[in-house]
């Protein structure tokens, strides 16, 4: 679902941009009016895992990661792969913090991959044998753009919720 609704945004994103624009810039160069994160939290009770998978514009993702390193960063790049990875993973952990039932819990990188404009990163939270709610804080990419609008899609046994935050906001709970 993150994936349909991420490209549903890429195409209004690309509609929108000027044909002027679009002769000036290379396809998936051009600047987007929309900036947007897609962040999915499932649990696994089998497992006994969250799963989290959160979705950015690559550019934007990189625009940030190049604020807080003060260097040039290209996650496009595949001999940078594990020095990107490196900085995805400090970056998320230190803007989306998550609570399971009132105790704040430790995200562990899996791994990131690009896909088309966007860049996926992928975490795990261990040992949840069962959630009654999840708190938020997502502040992903507040640090680069005042327009930002992170969506959240949390699904626990089967039930899914979904909310919207839009800079500056940053905190949202769930309930199961």
């Amino acid at each position: 679902m993150a994936a349909s609704l991420f490209k549903w945004f890429t195409i209004i994103c690309l509609m929108a941009v000027s044909p002027v624009e679009r002769a000036l810039y290379p396809l998936g160069m051009a600047a987007h009016p929309l900036y947007i994160t897609v962040t999915e939290i499932s649990h696994n009770a089998k497992d006994k895992i969250l799963e989290v998978s959160c979705k950015a514009f690559t550019n934007d993702l990189e625009t940030v990661l190049e604020k807080m390193t003060k260097t040039k960063v290209d996650l496009s790049s595949p001999t940078d792969k594990k020095a990107g990875d490196k900085l995805i993973e400090a970056y998320v952990e230190k803007h989306l913090l998550l609570k399971c039932d009132g105790k704040p819990v430790s995200l562990h990188f899996v791994g990131s991959e690009k896909e088309a404009d966007g860049t996926w990163s992928y975490f795990q939270v261990n040992d949840i044998p069962a959630v009654r709610r999840i708190d938020v804080v997502n502040n992903l990419l507040y640090d680069g753009f005042e327009q930002e609008i992170n969506i959240m899609h949390v699904t626990v046994g089967g039930d899914r919720k979904s909310y919207r935050l839009d800079y500056p906001a940053s905190d949202a709970s769930f309930q199961f």
